[in-house]
């Protein structure tokens, strides 16, 4: 059953840009050409959007294939589809992958094994907060608001998976 996604790419070098469109291009079998713009956050750097069609999983194939250019500032998402909850992995230099289940509206899903975890060893309302914050990606959202930003408005690139 196929699902849908997009991937934002905040920031990247100029140099990378066919690079990451060679990357998104292996994985959904189909070429790949993105509209890139100025990334107002980064005057050195350029992002572009796409949204994808294709099965289940795709998202954190694509994920997988941009992290290797440890430059980069993403996010992919992947919509809920029968039987497969819904994703979100975002990716920050120096501070790597996150990745999340996603409920249908977007929210980031925590499993009830990691609350209970956390509530049985935090050690104090400062802790657990802490530990929710980390459960939550926190620190990857902060880090990629001012590069979202810059993206209200940007053309949207609409890509299948082949096959």
């Amino acid at each position: 059953m196929p699902t849908r996604g997009v991937v934002y790419v905040h920031s990247s070098p100029p140099a990378v840009c066919p690079h990451v469109e060679w990357a998104i291009a292996r994985v959904l079998g189909t070429p790949v050409r993105l509209e890139w713009t100025q990334q107002p956050a980064d005057p050195t750097t350029v992002r572009a959007e796409c949204s994808w069609t294709g099965r289940a999983g795709t998202g954190s194939e694509i994920a997988a294939a941009l992290r290797q250019w440890t430059m980069l500032r993403f996010e992919v998402t992947e919509e809920p589809s029968p039987g497969v909850d819904g994703e979100r992995i975002m990716y920050a230099p120096g501070r790597g992958i996150f990745r999340a289940s996603v409920s249908a509206n977007g929210d980031i899903v925590v499993p009830e094994d990691r609350l209970r975890s956390l509530m049985a060893t935090a050690a104090g309302p400062e802790a657990l907060a802490h530990g929710l914050e980390r459960l939550l990606g926190a620190s990857w959202d902060a880090e990629l608001e001012p590069y979202r930003h810059a993206g209200d408005g940007a053309p949207v690139t609409w890509l299948t998976q082949v096959g």
